[in-house]
């Protein structure tokens, strides 16, 4: 851990904040240039492709006995895997946007004011009329003084979010690293990047020789390169990864509950697979089977014919809930299994070991129990203030904390954390307590918080538990100073937080949020600006929905019987997460791939054994790379054209 490691780390979050504007909100685009790829967000390619630029920098001659050395370039990374998603568009942008648009809505639907607008805390954002028509038109400066309140607010709620689920990880990473010994798959992609130079010391970090390594790299780059480039030049012949339709969706009859069999060769996929326990690859493909029989069958019953990852209702086999259900049982089960490690850490923190016992803990243990209170204490209070009832907010509060914990849980296993769960939080609320439950500005509350804990490619549930916890991981593996890097980490995410919003804000007035190409389609899109609709509609009464409810409960029974088949019955082949990721949506596409990798991986360790795999592994991870710098690649055209392709 050195100064200089840390300020590199700080001035590329500075440049990929800016370039970061442009790419996904100026301009529109994916980091990977075009397509669907592990390299589609930004968590996934920039700290990856910034990692391999440094590597390839410290081959230079005058850089190989100056330049950063490997534990120096981790520390670069692990610092922009938490800081670059905080500026991506689905965290800062999404936050900013949704805060100043119920104001800017109502001016073309009145009904909002007499409905919910009277509601919102005026310190939430700026209601002055020509501040919010700016901020959506352009043209202008930031009004930094009718901003400070509602910015302060707003980061001070962050900042209690990312301490309580830092603090959070750095309870359970001991358990899930040490005890448990998970995969952690992408933590093993800068791992096996860079290696130390031969004769070690203060020299520069060095590319692995292993020649499967670069095999599958190139491999992977190929193929993603060429399916993207026949995306850009129409006269080339389609190279797609993507084949749909092989079995086309019959839209009558029960076999309408299949669906269209759409084959997915993505070669990161198929990597991660092959590198987490064959076991919950094995379920996850087996799971989606069972799910897709499970809606034949209720068609045949007499539902609607429908696709099964469009089944969102809560009639058997109610997919949606089972794997809420899943997450619920997951939260818990995650808990029950480390009761003994957090039970052993709450001794050490109230004792007077604490700061000897826990020496090689991201944070002592009594920072980090007192730290986690301290931060939901915090977070129920601003949803009070906010006109939340504490029991309301206090549920909120621990429902999201839950769903980070298992998101962290699922991405150390697999590596992906499988993209969506099955359902948000608020919906999951209103529809299993039913909305009459709620005040109006606890349904607008919650509604506007989902910028926190809805799922997906570069949110906030994936960047403060995920990429957190990896970085304890590869502290753990690199043998670095888990507590230095810890503060690292901290300072990497409030760097990236304060000069993210003066990115954001000052493109925002400078160009308009409708002159945006991301105002169009994507993840903010009309997600961020018409949530107003979404809550007038919420705000009819309704009572619960006792199907979602079952549905909820068989899911968490189902989870539970998994886990405990598990503790007690080594050959148990069945995970509970594979039950999780086959209820989400998503399933219909990465199942095959799943099985491809578990085939691979069954076929290899039983001819082959525990060598041969162990060898292939480097293979693996290159092919992940691969992906990544064919992102990297597209990310460099975009910045040179203008996101012109």
């Amino acid at each position: 851990m050195t100064r200089r490691a840390v300020i590199v780390a700080l001035v590329l979050l500075l440049l990929i904040g800016v370039l970061s504007f442009y790419v996904e909100m100026a301009w529109g685009k994916s980091w990977a240039g075009g397509g669907w790829s592990f390299a589609s967000g930004a968590p996934a390619v920039v700290p990856a492709a910034t990692l391999f630029l440094l590597t390839m920098l410290m081959a230079l001659p005058w850089l190989r006995r100056r330049g950063l050395s490997r534990r120096e370039l981790l520390v670069v990374y692990c610092m922009l895997l938490v800081g670059v998603p905080t500026v991506s568009h689905a965290v800062l942008a999404w936050l900013l946007v949704r805060v100043i648009a119920f104001h800017y809505g109502a001016q073309a639907q009145p009904h909002w004011q007499t409905h919910f607008l009277h509601l919102v805390p005026t310190w939430w954002s700026p209601s002055n009329l020509d501040t919010v028509e700016n901020f959506f038109q352009g043209h202008a400066s930031v009004p930094w003084g009718e901003w400070l309140g509602p910015l302060a607010a707003w980061t001070s709620f962050a900042f209690g979010v990312f301490l309580a689920t830092f603090c959070l990880m750095s309870l359970l990473q001991r358990q899930w690293v040490t005890h448990e010994r998970l995969t952690f798959p992408l933590a093993a992609v800068p791992l096996e990047m860079v290696r130390d130079p031969e004769g070690g010391g203060r020299r520069a970090g060095r590319f692995p020789i292993a020649p499967v390594f670069w095999l599958g790299a190139l491999i992977a780059f190929s193929l993603a390169f060429l399916s993207t480039l026949s995306t850009k030049i129409p006269a080339l012949p389609s190279i797609s990864l993507f084949l749909y339709d092989v079995i086309p969706w019959q839209r009558v009859g029960p076999l309408a509950g299949l669906g269209g069999l759409t084959l997915v060769f993505w070669t990161w996929m198929i990597a991660l697979a092959y590198l987490i326990p064959a076991d919950l690859s094995f379920s996850l493909w087996v799971f989606t089977v069972i799910r897709l029989l499970l809606t034949v069958a209720a068609i045949a019953a007499g539902a609607t014919p429908q696709r099964p990852e469009d089944w969102y209702g809560s009639s058997f086999p109610a997919p949606v809930f089972q794997g809420t259900g899943a997450v619920l049982a997951l939260a818990l089960w995650v808990l029950w299994v480390a009761r003994k490690h957090l039970g052993r850490a709450a001794r050490i923190a109230v004792s007077r070991q604490s700061g000897r016992a826990d020496a090689a803990e991201p944070l002592t243990y009594r920072f980090a129990f007192l730290g986690l209170l301290l931060a939901t204490g915090y977070l129920v209070y601003f949803l009070w203030v906010s006109g939340l009832r504490v029991w309301v907010g206090l549920l909120l509060v621990l429902l999201t904390i839950g769903y980070f914990a298992v998101w962290a849980r699922l991405r150390a296993e697999n590596g992906m954390a499988f993209i969506c769960f099955p359902c948000d939080i608020d919906h999951m609320l209103g529809i299993q307590l039913g909305n009459s439950t709620f005040r109006p500005i606890e349904t607008v509350g919650m509604i506007t918080l989902r910028w926190v804990y809805r799922p997906g490619f570069s949110v906030s549930s994936e960047i403060f538990p995920g990429s957190a916890l990896e970085a304890f991981k590869i502290a753990d593996s690199a043998r670095l100073d888990s507590r230095r890097l810890a503060k690292a980490v901290l300072l990497g995410f409030a760097f990236a937080w304060v000069t993210g919003v003066v990115i954001v804000l000052t493109g925002m007035y400078r160009y308009g949020w409708f002159g945006l190409s991301c105002s169009s389609g994507g993840w903010l899109g009309p997600m961020a600006i018409n949530d107003g609709s979404y809550i007038v509609t919420r705000l009819d009464p309704s009572k619960p929905d006792y199907n979602a409810v079952i549905g909820v409960l068989s899911g968490a029974a189902v989870t539970i019987g998994l886990g405990v088949m598990r503790l007690r019955f080594w050959w148990w082949p069945l995970h509970p997460v594979g039950y999780l990721a086959s209820n989400t949506w998503g399933a219909q596409w990465w199942f095959i791939p799943f099985f491809i990798g578990w085939v691979a991986k069954v076929v290899v360790t039983r001819y082959g054994g525990l060598r041969l795999y162990r060898s292939t592994i480097p293979f693996a991870v290159g092919l992940i790379v691969g992906d990544l710098l064919n992102g990297m690649v597209w990310a460099f055209v975009q910045v040179l054209a203008r996101g012109s392709l």
